[in-house]
């Protein structure tokens, strides 16, 4: 059976620079994704959102595995994006005006007739409540800027202002919302070790 770690094999995007600021170009890729709006720390919906977009991502997994392909992977990381319609609004005193979208990359095994069998059976299994808004999607961001935080994510404000210092001092422009990927399993670990990428997609000025 073949083995693929694609943080690995993705290491340009899953595994940057904690002391430099890195551009990467960012390819379309397919991934599970949940919307939300408010605070993460407070509404029950971004719990559930994390609980259904992992339950579906393992079930594709041991689907694959099980598979005529017999491909084994680990499932990806989560990642969020996250804006607010109004940006000035954008800050961690009003999360509460926060929105985000919740989502984990699927390899390209993985199809929407998969996907759908999986919602099926994660529904058979447990049921969980976001399950109905869960969506199967391709996202492109293109060119990007990245670097990786180490620590609380309360603690991201000196790195989000390298990140966005090195866009303005580089001739680049904001060309879509504040992106992170988040390494580290928050229920286990020392919180100072825990590693978050700090991702912003760009365009020239």
């Amino acid at each position: 059976m073949k083995k693929i770690d694609f943080k690995k094999e993705l290491g340009h995007l899953y595994k940057p620079s904690s002391k430099e600021v890195s551009i990467v170009d960012v390819p379309p890729m397919n991934f599970l994704m949940i919307d939300g709006r408010g605070d993460p720390d407070k509404v029950v919906a971004f719990k559930n959102a994390v609980e259904a977009l992992f339950m579906v991502s393992y079930v594709l997994k041991i689907a694959v595995k099980r598979s005529e392909a017999g491909i084994d992977y680990g499932v990806m990381p989560l990642e969020g994006l996250w804006w607010s319609d109004d940006m000035n609004a954008f800050d961690r005193d009003r999360k509460d005006k926060w929105q985000w979208t919740l989502m984990i990359m699927q390899p390209e095994y993985v199809n929407a007739e998969l996907v759908a069998a999986a919602v099926r059976e994660a529904e058979r299994q447990k049921n969980p409540p976001a399950l109905p808004k869960l969506r199967f999607d391709s996202f492109f961001e293109g060119p990007a800027v990245q670097i990786m935080h180490h620590g609380l994510f309360s603690e991201e404000g000196p790195t989000i202002e390298k990140v966005h210092g090195f866009i303005k001092s580089n001739g680049y422009a904001f060309n879509g919302r504040h992106h992170e990927v988040y390494l580290s399993d928050v229920r286990r670990g020392a919180p100072e070790r825990w590693r978050t990428i700090v991702r912003q997609p760009i365009k020239k000025e």
